[in-house]
This record gives structure tokens, C-alpha cells and sequence, in this order.
């Protein structure tokens, strides 16, 4: 039993031991596999997103090596971006270790958004990730991408409400509480974006020319918006409603109405054109490549609003034409998807580079740029839209009967109040009632001619100049404009009523083409003079003016938009397309400037003497001495009398011919290198002499070789014009163009263009943008207009879109037009003829341009024609929001804004003194003496002026007013006449003797010394004429003794005599030192005071 027990005890034993040892090769065959010689792993990582919370890392390295904890977040825009990141290095192999990271996070990802933390990240996901790297492959730069291990954990983000606050680190500032305090119950909102877009919501009128409206389009801001935007590349949703009113019918193969131009300057979707018969042309792009058009037999009509609604919806297109409560639907399925990238180049409204557009009225034009079902574009009654309509509908009736009734008196059938017009509806019932056979066919009618009776008895009084033929259609609108000016001013005092048959007169003129008067109704109607004011009425004939192709009214047009006045929307893109259509213009007439009616735009303010005393002409002493050094051999003379005579310079007349002779005389004789220039271009143009290439070719050279820049270039022209010598021409160019000649530069970029240049015989945009843009600097008419066109456009590569200044750069060509100079020459010689009313309508036709001078000077006729501080204030305020007014209309504006401060309001009086400092200051910047002395003034009156305005006169805020007074002054008696004696000297005499004063009531005897100096007036004022009186009555004679009476008598009275005399004189002596002395006294202590006083000023 006992031997039985110890074998089972020993079998349980044995077993026992088996069974220990296999758990122990189990449990040591897993070690091996958890932990081999290099492993790494989180011991212990948080489960959310905390900043300061610990992640402990257990990693093991076969050699040294070196690991690194990071977190990394990924918002919406960006991935892997890293907040976070250690390392370490294990130098030791084979050893096991735990790391204990403690993560400090950045307060975008970790805490709450507050007035402290404001730009906190959108994460989508955190995670934490550490790996290991090898020391002897590591570079420094290792990712966990090319890592030996790594291990990684994705954090939970909690929601951005559940965010803890950080806690304050110190007190913040005031001015940081209060801005907290501000903006703490604030709730930020992202901002809106929608995908319909207003692209017009005034009118815009359309020349018919290669002139239009450029609208570029941006990607969403909105990444749904953009993500749906570019989905619909190849799959287009788009819908187009366009407001149209035709004038006239397309004149050409095709008008535009709206197209678009890719980046490489090729049609895009969507082209829209209008074809001879009033049809619709509609062209895409297929995803193909290839495009695609169809045509739409709508016939539109003329003299009414159209709307034309375009759907594009993958590869089909719906256009909806709707007028007269009507719609006209048109379907067509192309052969493949429409491509449409709307933010790939620009679009254009009406005529552009490559297409000429519509003659006639843009209305509104919405863009839904992902589509929609229904289009909602209304056009508004009793708006500018209607009124166009209403003012075209009566130019049609007056044409009408205009032609009628001139078409019936050149039949020698003389009108007659009775025979002119048809009988009344009443007389004619009664004619009916009594039988009569006779009826009315008449196209004037009763109604018309007592609606236009002004205009109708005027044709009336003239009709043997109608039969005659000296009164046409087209001499009408001149005549009656002339007409209207002569009778709309003077007006009367009760402040200004233009006569119902001026307004007629120029409401006529208008609807017979000319517009002038039709920029005349628009300024007169949005300047109230002698109108009610009516700015739709203004805006009418505005864009009426503009349709007419007139310079003036499109320079208005322009100018209003730019500015944002008057009524009109600031729209640079709008205003540039009018601008270009001028500068154009002022293109091809800077090439005829010769003509009779262009001047180059004079600057001479009607308020400043000296330039009114700078005016000569042909009977003036200046230019009879200039005529009689010319003739007697002086190059200057001759030269400055040619110019004066072909360009028709301060008043003289142009003659081309006697400039032409001075310019052959000095050229020829003197050999001066200008007039032989000036000569050879007249020669070769033919303009006052005979053609003569030969000759003109000849003096380029001689003129070349004397130095002349402007014979480089015109060698240039003469080759490759003339000689089709491109390799020549390129060269004189390219050293005309070194040397600062803008014709030079332009030139060169033609040649750019046209791929002239020899070397480089390809289009070259670029390098012609840049010849263009540095002429334009120069002033260069057509390279303006070049340079500003890429710069609308923004289509050449490393040229961004520039709105602005390509407004600046031309409307600055177009105020250099001759015809503006004409006009402004006109207004000039009425005013030196004292018809003060004339010059002041002529100054207002160029004022209405933008141009500072007549702006300027308009304002000055108001004020002296007393019109109302209406007409004065408006002239002067446009001038001061130019680039350079003139210094008087910035005083001007200065006063008027001063008055108003000190008779206003506090809060009034605030703003008005800002603005008179304001206009002071440009005035002073500008020059202006007067401006620099009201600035001082201003602060006198105790104004602070702002620190930018201190500093230009090297003054600062912490200055004191006299200070400042004194640094003010100082710069204004720099800027005068130093031998005239000017209120800014005087002002400032002024200032420092008070300043020298009070320095010497600060010291106890130099205060003394000025009481005594006051006593020393006062004594020398007393005694002065004492002495003086003292002197011409000099001592009495003693008298003589007699030998009657007792000599008693006669001793006593001797000695009362003697002694009298002794007292009177010793009196008078002693009067007369002391006065001698309190002069001397009162003297030197005035030369002391005095000496005291020189002492502290200098």
C-alpha cells in the first residue's frame, strides 16, 4: 500500500515537472515573438484629443537608433498637418525601454474658440503616431513613411462646443477687454455666396463698334459651390438672361451679344450673335473639341425691350425670346456634352476685340451659374430702361413729320396755320355732320403740333431756306443747338428757367444725331440748372449721347461710372468700355491733329491771372517781338512760331502754311535738328507742301545725324513703310526706343504684334504688352489704348486682370483729345469776348468729361454769374476728386467746408472741419501758400491736425500748436516771394513776436526790462513835446531900467525882477536835463528791450 502510494506520489511529481517545463518553453517561446530585437508599441495612449495628456511608448532597438512621437491633423484643406512633434536617440542595442510623452498641443486643435483663440482648426481627424529609425540611415529629415516600425492611433475629435476654454496667462489689456466686450455676444457668420450673379443692372449702350462690356468670373469661394462648378465642365448647367433693345439691325456678317474668349484667345461657350435679318446665332464648344452652332429664326424686332433667356443643360440648349407679353422657344441638341468653364478667360457684353456688337441698349443681364428652372429678370417701370424707350418713341414722331413736312414743302407748297396740320376730332365730327366729303390724311397732326409748337412754327419761319436746300435733316440738329444755346442763358434771376423752346430746341437736336445737345439735357437735368433735377431724364440722354458715338458723352458716361456720381453704379468694367471707345478714337484723331477744329487741351484757370496774362495771339506785342527774332535769324524764335502756328498754341490761330515756312526756314538755314524733323514728317504726309519722300527721307538722315531722337524712329517708319525694309526699321525702332521715344516703343510693339521683327518672325503678345506699357508712360496715345486692353482682360500670361488702371491710363489719352481742346478753346475766347454765358455752357460740355480745368473753370462762372451755390459746388467738387485738381478748387472746397463747420452742428462741424483740413492739406502738398496758411489758421483755432499731414512739415502730434503753427509758416514763406511782404511773413513776424514775448515774461528781469520799456514809451511820449514846446519859446528879456521914479523903487523892483528871472531859468534848465536825461534812460532801455526781444526771435 505503501510502495503503491510513493509511485502514484512520484507519477504526480513527474508530471508535474513535465507539465512546468512545456508552460515554461510556451511562455518563453512567445517572448521571443512579442519582443524581438527591435519592436515598438503604446503602452498607454488617451483616447481623445487632450492637450497635456501622456502617451507612453515601449520600443526595443537591435543597434542604435532614434524614435519619434508626432501628431498629425487633417482638416477639409490640408492632411498631415503636423502640431506635434519629440524625439529621441538609444545609443544602447538590445535594451528594452518605455518612453513617457506628454503632448502639448496648439489651442487651434485643443481649446475653445474665444476672443483669445480665434483661429482654431476644423479637424477631422487627429492621430498619433511613433516610429523607429535607424541612426545610420537616418538623414534628419525621416517620415514615418520610411520608418523601420511604427504604430499609430487615431484620437476621437470631440465637437468644437465641447472644447475647453484656455485659461487666461495673465491680465489682458484694456483695450483688448474692450474689444472683447465688443465683440463677445457677436456671431460669426461665413459670408454669403450665391451662384446667381447680377452681371448688369443699368443700362449700357452699344455703338454698334468693337466696344463693350468685360466681365471676368472667379471660382467659388464655397467648396460645394465650387465642387458643383467644376463637375459641370463637361456636364453644363447653366442659364443666361439677357435684356436687349435694337436701334438699328446688324450692318455687319454677325453683331455680338454676348460671347466668351478662353485663355488662348478662341471662342468658348457661349457665343450669342446677331445676324442681318434680326435671327439668333447661338455657337459652343463640344467636349470634343470641335463647336457647334445653331440658328434661332426669330426675326427681333426694333424699338423695343427683349428678353432672351438662354438654358444650357448638358449637351442641349433652350432659347427663350419674349416680347410684347410673347415668347418665342427655340430647342437644339448638339451631337455630343457642351464644354463650359466660365472661369477660363473673360466674357464680353456686346462688341469686343474680334467682334464688333450691337447697335442699340443692354438692359439687365442675370448668370445663374448652375442653373435654374425659372429666370427671374424683370424690367422695372418708371425706371431709365422705360424712359429710353419713351424718348426714342417721340425722336421717331418728330423724324416722322420732320420729313413730311419738309417733303411737302420742297413741293413749293407753302404751310399755312390752317393748311399745316389736320382739323381737331371735333371739327372733324362736325364736318361729318354737315356732310363734308373731304378726311384727314395728313401726318401731322393737331396733337403733334401743339406738342412740338416751338419747333413747328420754327420750320414755319423758314421754309425758303428748306426749299432752298441750305436746311436739311442733317443741318437741323446743328442749327437748332445753336439755336438753344443762344437763348438758354442769361437766366433769370429768380434762379433759372430755361425757356420751353430751348428745352425743345435741344430735345430735337438731340434726336437728329446731335449730342452735344444731348449731353447739354443730361448736365443740365442732373445739375438742376434751370431744370428740376431728374436724374433719370440725366441718365437718358446720357446714354443716348453715347449711343450717338459722341467723344464728349461717352468720356461722361465713362467718368460718372468710374466715379460712382450722379446716379450712376461705380463700375470700372462698364467705364472702361466707354473709355476705349474714346480712346480710339483720340487714336486716329491725335493723327489728324492738324484739322482746324483740334487743339491740344490748354490748363489756363479763368481765376489766376498770370495765365490769363500768358494768353498772346496775332496782334499781341509777344508775338510780333517772337516774329521779328524769327526773321532775323533765331532758331528758338522760329522753331516756337512754327509750333504755335501749326498747333494753334495760346490763342493763335493755326496756319499751316506760314508754319510750314518756318519750319522749312530753320531746317534749311539753320540747320536745327527739331524743325528739320518737323519739316521731313510734313513733307512725306503732304501737309501745307507738296509730298516729297525723296527729300523728307534725305533731312531724317541729316536730322538722325544731328541728334534728333524723333528722326530715329521716323527713319524707321520711312523703312519699313515705304521700303518694306522690316530689318532696318527694327533697328532704328530699337535706338529710337533706347533713347526715350514713345513713337519708338509703340512701334516696336506693332512689330511684336505682326511678327515683323526678323530675328523673332512670331507673335509675340508679351514682349509687345511691354513696349506698349512703357510708351503709355511716356503719354503715348495708342499704346495706351494697347496696354490698357490686356490689362481688362488679364488673358496674357503674367499680366493680372487691372480694371482700374487701365481706366486711369485711358482716360488720361482722352483728355488729350483735340476736339475736348476745341471745345475748352471756344469757352476760353468767349470768356476774353465777356460773353460770360456762352463760356460758361461751353466749360460745362467739357466739364462734364472729367476735365479739371473746365470743371474748374465752370465753377468759377458760376460763382460769377450767381447761379447758385448748386452749380458752384458741384463744378468744384468734381474737380478735387481728380488725380491733380487745381490748388484754388481745393480752397475753395476748404472755405466751404470751414464756413460750414463754424455755423454747424457739433457733430456736423466735426466732420466739416476733417474735410477742410483735408482739402487745405492737398492744396498745400499741391504748392499753395494760401493752403499752408489755413492749415495754420485751423490750428490756431485749436484743430488737430492728422500726424500724416504734421509730418509732410516735419511736425508731430506731441508738438505744440505754436509749433506747428511756426514749422507751417515757415514752409509757406519758402514757397513765396521772399522780397514781398505776404500774410504768411506777416502771420509769422507775428507768431514769433508773441513767442519771443512770453520767453521774456518768464525771466524776473527781463520782465522788468519790458514795464520799463512800456514806461520808457509812455516818458517819451510826455516828454517829447515838452522839450519841443520848451524850445521854440525860449527865455524872456531882461527889461531896462528907466531914469524916472525913485532908485528905491527901481533897485527893489530890479531885484525882484532878477530874482524871478534867476528861478524861471534855473526851473527850465533843471526841466530840460531831466528831460534829457529820462529820454536817454527811456532810449536805452527801449534798445535793451529791443536788443532782447531780436535776441529771442533769431
Amino acid at each position: 500500500m505503501n510502495g503503491i502510494q510513493s509511485v502514484s506520489v512520484g507519477c504526480v511529481l513527474t508530471s508535474c515537472f513535465l507539465l512546468g517545463l512545456c508552460v515554461f518553453q510556451s511562455i518563453s517561446a512567445q517572448s521571443g515573438e512579442a519582443l524581438p530585437d527591435n519592436f515598438i508599441g503604446f503602452d498607454s495612449v488617451p483616447d481623445k484629443v487632450a492637450d497635456g495628456s501622456v502617451v507612453r511608448v515601449r520600443f526595443r532597438c537591435s543597434g542604435p537608433c532614434q524614435l519619434t512621437v508626432e501628431v498629425a491633423v487633417s482638416t477639409l484643406r490640408k492632411t498631415d498637418l503636423v502640431v506635434f512633434r519629440r524625439k529621441w536617440i538609444s545609443s544602447a542595442p538590445q535594451v528594452h525601454r518605455i518612453q513617457p510623452v506628454r503632448l502639448r498641443l496648439p489651442p487651434s486643435i485643443s481649446d475653445h474658440h474665444d476672443f483669445l483663440n480665434r483661429n482654431i482648426l476644423d479637424s477631422q481627424n487627429v492621430t498619433v503616431c511613433a516610429w523607429l529609425d535607424y541612426l545610420s540611415t537616418s538623414r534628419g529629415t525621416a517620415t514615418h513613411h520610411s520608418s523601420v516600425l511604427k504604430v499609430y492611433k487615431v484620437l476621437q475629435v470631440m465637437p468644437l462646443f465641447d472644447w475647453p476654454s484656455k485659461p487666461l496667462a495673465g491680465c489682458p489689456s484694456l483695450s483688448a477687454q474692450l474689444v472683447w466686450l465688443m465683440t463677445s455676444s457677436r456671431i460669426p457668420q461665413c459670408p454669403h455666396e450665391s451662384d446667381v450673379t447680377d452681371v448688369l443692372n443699368f443700362p449700357l449702350a452699344s455703338t454698334g463698334e468693337p466696344f463693350g462690356l468685360v466681365r471676368r468670373f472667379q471660382p467659388f469661394i464655397n467648396r460645394d459651390l465650387e465642387r458643383a462648378r467644376r463637375h459641370a465642365v463637361t456636364q453644363p448647367s447653366i442659364a443666361l438672361s439677357v435684356w436687349i433693345y435694337l436701334v438699328e439691325q446688324c450692318h455687319q456678317n454677325l453683331c455680338g451679344i454676348i460671347h466668351h474668349i478662353d485663355s488662348s484667345n478662341s471662342y468658348d461657350s457661349v457665343l450669342v450673335q446677331l445676324t442681318e435679318t434680326g435671327d439668333i446665332i447661338i455657337q459652343a464648344r463640344l467636349t470634343t473639341g470641335g463647336d457647334e452652332a445653331f440658328r434661332a429664326n426669330v426675326a427681333l424686332p426694333l424699338w423695343k425691350w427683349i428678353r432672351l433667356d438662354c438654358y444650357m443643360l448638358d449637351s442641349k440648349i433652350r432659347m427663350d425670346a419674349s416680347w410684347d407679353n410673347k415668347t418665342r422657344k427655340f430647342d437644339y441638341q448638339f451631337r455630343n456634352s457642351l464644354h463650359y468653364d466660365d472661369t477660363d478667360g473673360y466674357f464680353v457684353i456686346g462688341g469686343g476685340k474680334y467682334l464688333s456688337g450691337i447697335r442699340g441698349y443692354f438692359g439687365p443681364i442675370k448668370y445663374y451659374r448652375l442653373g435654374t428652372n425659372e429666370v427671374k429678370n424683370t424690367l422695372h417701370t418708371n425706371s431709365t430702361f422705360q424712359e429710353l424707350d419713351q424718348v426714342h418713341r417721340e425722336c421717331l414722331e418728330v423724324k416722322a413729320f420732320t420729313e413730311t413736312l419738309m417733303e411737302e414743302v420742297s413741293k413749293a407748297q407753302l404751310l399755312s396755320d390752317n393748311e399745316a396740320a389736320c382739323t381737331p376730332h371735333y371739327l372733324h365730327q362736325w364736318s361729318q355732320f354737315n356732310k363734308a366729303e373731304k378726311t384727314c390724311t395728313q401726318a401731322w397732326t393737331w396733337e403733334t403740333q401743339l406738342k412740338h409748337a416751338a419747333f413747328f412754327h420754327y420750320l414755319q419761319r423758314n421754309q425758303d431756306d428748306i426749299r432752298s436746300g441750305s436746311l436739311g435733316l442733317k443741318q437741323l440738329g446743328s442749327v437748332l443747338f445753336d439755336l438753344a444755346v443762344q437763348s438758354m442763358l442769361p437766366v433769370d434771376e429768380a434762379q433759372t428757367n430755361i425757356s420751353s423752346s430751348s428745352l425743345a430746341f435741344l430735345q430735337v437736336s438731340s434726336c437728329f444725331g446731335n449730342h452735344r445737345a444731348s449731353l447739354l439735357l443730361a448736365a443740365t437735368h442732373m445739375s438742376g440748372l434751370g431744370l428740376p433735377v431728374s436724374r433719370v431724364q440725366g441718365h437718358v440722354y446720357s446714354l443716348i449721347g453715347a449711343l450717338g458715338d459722341d467723344r464728349f458723352a461717352l468720356m461722361h458716361v465713362g467718368y460718372k461710372h468710374s466715379l460712382g456720381a450722379d446716379g450712376f453704379p461705380k463700375d470700372l468694367d462698364v467705364a472702361y468700355g466707354y473709355y476705349s471707345n474714346v480712346g480710339a478714337q483720340s487714336s486716329i484723331d491725335h493723327s489728324q491733329a492738324h484739322e482746324m477744329e483740334q487743339y491740344i487741351p490748354e490748363h489756363i484757370y479763368l481765376s489766376n491771372e498770370e495765365d490769363l496774362k500768358s494768353l498772346t495771339h496775332e496782334s499781341s506785342d509777344v508775338f510780333q517781338y517772337l516774329e521779328f527774332q524769327a526773321e532775323r535769324g533765331d532758331v528758338e524764335a522760329q522753331r516756337r512760331l512754327g509750333i504755335m502756328l501749326y498747333w494753334g498754341h495760346n490763342r493763335v490761330s493755326k496756319d499751316i502754311a506760314s508754319a510750314v515756312k518756318w519750319f522749312e526756314r530753320s531746317a534749311v538755314e539753320m540747320k536745327d535738328p527739331s524743325a528739320m524733323y518737323d519739316y521731313s514728317i510734313l513733307l512725306m504726309k503732304g501737309q501745307g507742301v507738296k509730298r516729297n519722300y525723296t527729300r523728307g527721307f534725305r533731312l531724317l538722315k541729316e536730322a538722325a545725324a544731328l541728334g534728333s531722337i524723333n528722326a530715329l524712329n521716323g527713319l524707321g517708319w520711312y523703312h519699313g513703310k515705304i521700303l518694306k525694309d522690316y530689318k532696318n526699321a527694327v533697328k532704328y525702332f530699337e535706338q529710337a526706343a533706347s533713347n526715350g521715344s514713345d513713337d519708338g516703343m509703340f512701334n516696336l510693339g506693332i512689330y511684336h504684334l505682326t511678327g515683323k521683327i526678323p530675328d523673332r518672325p512670331w507673335r509675340n503678345e508679351s514682349a509687345a504688352f511691354q513696349q506698349f506699357l512703357n510708351a503709355s508712360r511716356l503719354g503715348h496715345v495708342g499704346a495706351s489704348v494697347e496696354a490698357a486692353w490686356y490689362l481688362s482682360t488679364g488673358n496674357l500670361e503674367g499680366v493680372s486682370q487691372d480694371v482700374e488702371r487701365a481706366v486711369i491710363m485711358l482716360r488720361k489719352v482722352c483728355e488729350q483729345n483735340g476736339h475736348l481742346g476745341f471745345m475748352v478753346r471756344e469757352g476760353l475766347q468767349a470768356f476774353l469776348q465777356d460773353s460770360r454765358e456762352e463760356a460758361l455752357l461751353k466749360y460745362i460740355l467739357a466739364a462734364e468729361t472729367g476735365l479739371t480745368v473746365a470743371q474748374t473753370n465752370a465753377a468759377h462762372l458760376c460763382e460769377e454769374l450767381s447761379l447758385g451755390y448748386d452749380c458752384q459746388w458741384r463744378y468744384y467738387n468734381y474737380s478735387i476728386l481728380n488725380s491733380q485738381p487745381h490748388p484754388s478748387a481745393l480752397l475753395k472746397m476748404g472755405d466751404y467746408y470751414s464756413s460750414r463747420g463754424s455755423r454747424g452742428a457739433r457733430e456736423d462741424s466735426l466732420s466739416s472741419a476733417e474735410r477742410a483740413v483735408s482739402m487745405y492739406s492737398r492744396a498745400a502738398h499741391a504748392g499753395s501758400p494760401q493752403g499752408m496758411y489755413s492749415l495754420a489758421a485751423l490750428a490756431q483755432r485749436g484743430h488737430i491736425l492728422p500726424a500724416a499731414i504734421l509730418h509732410s512739415f516735419n511736425a508731430s502730434l506731441q508738438d505744440e500748436p505754436d509749433s506747428v503753427m511756426e514749422k507751417i509758416l515757415r514752409r509757406c514763406v519758402e514757397m513765396e516771394d521772399e522780397e514781398a511782404i505776404t500774410p504768411c511773413s506777416l502771420a509769422l513776424l507775428g507768431l514769433q513776436t508773441g513767442k519771443a514775448l512770453r520767453k521774456m515774461t518768464q525771466n524776473g528781469a527781463q520782465l522788468l526790462l519790458a514795464y520799463a520799456s512800456l514806461l520808457s514809451v509812455f516818458v517819451l511820449a510826455v516828454i517829447m513835446p515838452l522839450q519841443s514846446h520848451f524850445g521854440s519859446a525860449g527865455f524872456p528879456p531882461r527889461r531896462r531900467r528907466t531914469s524916472s521914479g525913485s532908485p528905491y523903487e527901481s533897485r527893489e523892483e530890479g531885484d525882484g525882477a532878477e530874482g524871478g528871472r534867476w528861478l524861471t531859468e534855473n526851473g527850465e534848465l533843471w526841466l530840460r536835463q531831466a528831460g534829457d536825461v529820462a529820454v536817454t534812460v527811456a532810449g536805452v532801455c527801449l534798445c535793451v528791450f529791443w536788443i532782447t526781444l531780436v535776441y529771442h526771435l533769431l
